[in-house]
C-alpha cells in the first residue's frame, strides 16, 4: 500500500488541476470568441442505484474525482491517462470516522492533497487518499447545527469550507497550513447571519475563488453573498435580488468568470418551474446584481458554470430538471435536454462532467 499511495501523490503533484471555482481553473477561462451550442451528447460512466453524487472535480489530462453520499472516494481515469493498473482497482474506496459513514457533499483539490466535506453534525473535513490509512479527518465541528456546504482551495497552502450558521454568522474555516489544520472564522469578523439565512449543499458550488478574491452565496429566509478581498482575512456583504425569504429559496450555485463577472442561480426546489427571480448577474464583482431571464426558463437549477474560453458570455446549468445553455450572460437559454443532473464541472469548452442520481456521465457539447 505504501508503494501505491507514493504513486497516486506523485500523479497529483505533477498534473495541472482543472479545479471549478479555483484559482487552477482560470486558465481556461481566458478571453475568446463564444462557441455556441445547439445539442449535447451525454455518454454515462458510472450507473448504480444507490449512487448519489454531488461533489466531483476534473484532473485535466487524467480523469474525475468524486464523493458520494454513501462515504466512498472515486476515480474515473481517462484511457489516455498513465497510471498503473494497481492504484486504478484501488478504487472506489469506502471511508468511515469512527462509526459514521460520511455523506460527502464538497471535494477540492490541491497539486498534492484531495480533502472532502461531510455534511451534518459532526461536521467532518477528511484529508483522502488511496492508502486507507492516510484518510483521516482534519477537522472536526462538534456543534449541533453543524453542516459544511462546500470548499475550496485558493492554492496550495490555503483553503476554505463554509457552512450554516453555529453562532450567528455563517460557518467559515481556513487552512494556511495545506489542510493539516483548519480554524475556524471568529463571527466579530465575518458578517452577521440574518434569522433564517443558511446555504445549499447542492452541488459544491457555493464558493467561488478568483486570485485572492472569496465570494460565498447564501440561501434560504435571506441570501446574499459574503465577500473577501484577501483569502479571507476581512469580510464585508452584498445582498441580491434573487427569490428568498423562505428555507428551501436561494442561490444554489455560484461562479466567477473574473474577478468582474459573475451568476448564481437557484430557486425554490419545491417549485422547480417557477423562474420568476432565480437567475441572478454581477459585473462590478458582486456588489451589485440583476435579476435576468425573469419568468423565463429554466426554473430551478442546482449548479450553474461559466464555459471556458467565453469572455463571461456562456454557461451552462444543471438541476434534476434538466439541462440549459446561454450564450449572452444569462439573458436567454436554450433546454438542451431533460436528463437530470445534480453539478457540472468542465474539462473544456466543449467537454463536461457531470453527476447526480443514480449516475456519472460525461458530456460533448455540439
Amino acid at each position: 500500500m505504501r508503494k501505491l499511495t507514493i504513486t497516486l501523490l506523485c500523479l497529483l503533484i505533477i498534473i495541472t488541476l482543472n479545479n471549478c471555482g479555483s484559482t487552477q481553473e482560470q486558465t481556461l477561462k481566458t478571453k475568446a470568441s463564444v462557441k455556441t451550442f445547439s445539442k449535447i451528447e451525454i455518454e454515462t460512466l458510472v450507473e448504480k442505484n444507490d449512487l448519489n453524487v454531488r461533489a466531483i472535480e476534473v484532473f485535466k489530462n487524467v480523469g474525475l474525482a468524486y464523493l458520494t453520499s454513501k462515504g466512498e472516494f472515486g476515480m474515473l481515469f481517462n484511457k489516455e491517462a498513465n497510471v498503473l493498473p494497481a492504484v486504478k482497482e484501488q478504487f472506489p474506496i469506502n471511508i468511515k470516522h469512527d462509526t459514521i459513514v460520511p455523506n460527502f457533499r464538497a471535494l477540492a483539490l490541491t497539486s498534492n492533497r484531495a480533502f472532502g466535506v461531510s455534511i451534518g453534525s459532526p461536521g467532518l473535513i477528511f484529508n483522502l487518499d488511496n492508502d486507507a490509512h492516510r484518510n483521516k479527518v482534519v477537522y472536526q465541528e462538534n456543534h449541533e447545527k453543524a453542516f459544511y456546504d462546500a470548499i475550496e482551495f485558493w492554492n496550495d497552502e490555503e483553503g476554505i469550507a463554509m457552512g450554516d450558521p453555529t453562532n450567528g454568522c455563517i460557518s467559515v474555516v481556513i487552512t494556511r497550513d495545506r489542510g493539516k489544520n483548519w480554524t475556524k472564522v471568529p463571527c466579530d469578523v465575518l458578517p452577521k447571519a440574518i434569522e433564517g439565512e443558511a446555504a445549499f449543499a447542492a452541488s459544491d458550488t457555493n464558493i467561488a475563488i478568483i486570485g485572492d478574491k472569496t465570494w460565498i452565496a447564501t440561501g434560504g429566509k435571506a441570501s446574499r453573498i459574503l465577500f473577501s478581498p484577501d483569502k479571507g482575512k476581512t469580510w464585508e456583504v452584498f445582498n441580491t435580488p434573487i427569490t428568498q425569504g423562505i428555507e428551501t429559496a436561494g442561490m444554489y450555485s455560484l461562479d466567477f468568470y473574473d474577478e468582474n463577472n459573475g451568476f448564481a442561480i437557484g430557486g425554490d426546489y419545491t417549485k422547480p418551474g417557477d423562474s420568476t427571480a432565480n437567475k441572478i448577474r454581477t459585473n462590478d464583482g458582486g456588489k451589485t446584481w440583476e435579476l435576468v431571464a425573469k419568468n423565463e426558463n429554466p426554473g430551478y437549477r442546482s449548479c450553474v458554470q461559466y464555459v471556458p474560453n467565453s469572455n463571461a458570455k456562456a454557461l451552462v446549468t444543471v438541476g434534476f430538471k434538466g439541462i440549459d445553455y446561454s450564450s449572452d450572460a444569462g439573458e436567454s437559454w436554450t433546454h438542451l435536454s431533460d436528463e437530470g443532473f445534480y453539478t457540472i464541472r468542465f474539462v473544456n469548452d466543449s467537454i463536461a462532467y457531470v453527476a447526480g442520481n443514480k449516475r456519472i456521465a460525461k458530456l460533448l457539447f455540439r
